[in-house]
């Protein structure tokens, strides 16, 4: 079945820029850094003759098992001599081998200020460890020029610093890190241009697996599987490379998850070189208080100001902290966590006016502090209006933010489909507010049951048809003669979560000689090897 994703609409200024992202690969950090560096110390006469005409260099690091190669200069790579083999190995292919302490701290360190550096040409930027930076130029590119030009002034500034780099501008810090690293500039460009609008999976399927950045032990199983490069993941189902790697948590040990950051199904976390620190207000008053009106007038300044914060940041809040400092040095803190972004200070007080009544104050509360633990952005809109109000969809939040503060959080939940074909499998709970996930439409001929039991019950079949059909049966002590049926629909048990032993199912829509419609199924068949005879079992009751 195709699966046809169920997205909500959503309506998205026409002037809102498209995410554009520069990825900035320092091919050869430690060696570029170590011939700085001499380069310095030779403008500075520090440097000895042995420095002079010795381009056989190879930096070294220590291991468990003895010094390994790091990085090598160009005629250390033309004598031979290949990053990660042991110096051993490394002094037998090239004994004029020279070498030197690497200084991965420091390689660290320059790249950190390089990153801060590379703000230069956008306004966020992070790390990518060992040697790459990434660079956010969203709304950017138009100041130098265009995207060619910025790409040609980052190369000629790399240029001019002895740094070797690859640059790639792309719509995802996925797929602008595989260019970087496996694709190829156009001559005279600075670099690689995914353009907006183009197939990212398309115009990246050429490229190797080795541009979804896993591990090397998952690379090595995807080697041998057969698949190459990218174009290769689309030819198998997500299933069967979901089972393989099943037990796969991490990113980088997951194809699935990397391939659909690379084309930007899902987000990518990037840590930012300059933290971005979260909205804060705080208040330190001049007498410690100890009844709750005044708390609550404390935090009604607290909100305000918290939403004036958000509103120049142009964020909502989604989380927010309150924490209350007393004179004996306790801290009480309450959470709020909301169903929408909102900056209305007045539902953020009517909210917290539950969580703050049981506030043990002491001796008094001296100081409070509102934090924004978690904030989305928030455009501005007019709220002053019923209809406004209704469109973006503040007053369901407002409700739902009211019945969780009332019920608790796992009492406020919706049913969303879910993937599986297991009908108590088939749909799950989640928060009101968010997205559902993408659903596979059910088959014409698939007829549900109006209600659905929570757990199939045990029948007892007195007589039975020959291919095994119940002409009579009993539940809940209750006789039913067979009048009609309808069937089977065969479900076949999901292998990759349960137990081997796990046995198909046959399901029947039968209707008594009353005119009551049941759904039933039959659990297992003669013989299959998976246990003795089948069990029948009814699921559900039609209208």
């Amino acid at each position: 079945m195709a699966g046809t994703p169920c997205m909500p609409a959503a309506r998205t200024m026409a002037s809102t820029p498209k995410r554009r992202v520069l990825a900035i690969w320092c091919a050869r950090l430690a060696i570029d850094r170590w011939l700085r560096a001499k380069a310095l110390q030779a403008e500075a006469g520090e440097a000895n003759d042995r420095d002079e005409g010795d381009p056989t260099l190879a930096l070294i690091t220590e291991t468990a098992h003895g010094p390994r190669i790091a990085a090598t200069t160009l005629a250390a790579q033309a004598a031979g001599v290949r990053i990660g083999t042991m110096l051993a190995d490394a002094r037998a292919i090239c004994p004029a081998l020279r070498i030197e302490p690497a200084d991965p701290a420091g390689d660290l360190a320059f790249l950190e200020r390089l990153a801060v550096w590379s703000q230069r040409w956008g306004p966020w930027s992070a790390l990518d460890p060992p040697d790459g930076v990434i660079v956010d130029i969203t709304g950017a590119a138009h100041l130098f020029g265009g995207e060619e030009r910025l790409l040609d002034d980052a190369a000629r500034i790399f240029a001019r610093r002895g740094l070797t780099v690859r640059l790639a501008i792309a719509p995802t810090a996925g797929a602008a890190w595989a260019l970087a690293h496996y694709g190829s500039a156009a001559r005279g460009m600075g670099g690689v241009i995914l353009p907006e609008g183009d197939d990212i999976a398309e115009r990246l399927a050429q490229l190797p697996v080795g541009a979804l950045r896993l591990d090397d032990d998952v690379l090595l199983v995807l080697r041998r599987l057969g698949l190459k490069r990218l174009g290769d993941l689309d030819g198998i189902g997500r299933d069967a490379i979901s089972r393989r790697f099943r037990n796969r948590r991490s990113a980088m040990a997951n194809p699935l998850m990397r391939r659909d950051q690379l084309i930007g199904l899902v987000p990518e976390p990037m840590l930012p070189v300059i933290e971005h620190p979260p909205a804060m207000v705080q208040l330190r008053l001049m007498e410690p208080i100890r009844h709750l009106t005044l708390l609550e007038t404390v935090l009604g300044d607290l909100a305000a100001a918290m939403m004036r914060e958000l509103e120049g940041r142009g964020e909502g809040a989604r989380r927010l902290e309150l924490a209350c400092w007393r004179v004996d040095g306790e801290i009480q803190t309450r959470t709020l966590e909301l169903a929408a972004a909102t900056r209305d200070a007045a539902h953020v007080c009517r909210l917290f006016a539950e969580r703050i009544a049981n506030i043990d104050a002491g001796l008094g509360i001296e100081m409070a502090r509102l934090t924004a633990r978690w904030a989305e952005p928030l455009g501005l809109e007019q709220t002053d209006l019923d209809a406004s109000a209704a469109e973006h969809g503040t007053s369901l939040a407002g409700c739902v933010d009211r019945l969780t503060i009332r019920l608790g959080q796992q009492a406020v939940r919706r049913p969303v489909m879910h993937a599986s074909h297991v009908p108590e499998r088939a749909q799950r709970w989640q928060p009101p507010m968010e997205t559902a996930p993408a659903v596979q439409h059910g088959f014409a001929f698939h007829a549900r049951p109006l209600k659905l039991l929570d757990k199939a019950e045990p029948i007892a079949v007195l007589y039975a048809t020959p291919d095994g059909l119940p002409q009579r049966f009993r539940w809940r002590g209750a006789l039913h003669d067979v009048a009609r049926a309808e069937g089977p629909e065969r479900i076949a048990p999901e292998w990759w979560r349960e137990k081997g032993a796990a046995r198909l199912r046959d399901y029947y829509r039968i209707e008594d000689g009353e005119g009551r419609r049941y759904w039933i199924y039959r659990l297992g068949i003669i013989g299959d090897g998976r246990g003795g005879a089948p069990d029948w079992f009814l699921q559900g009751v039609f209208a």
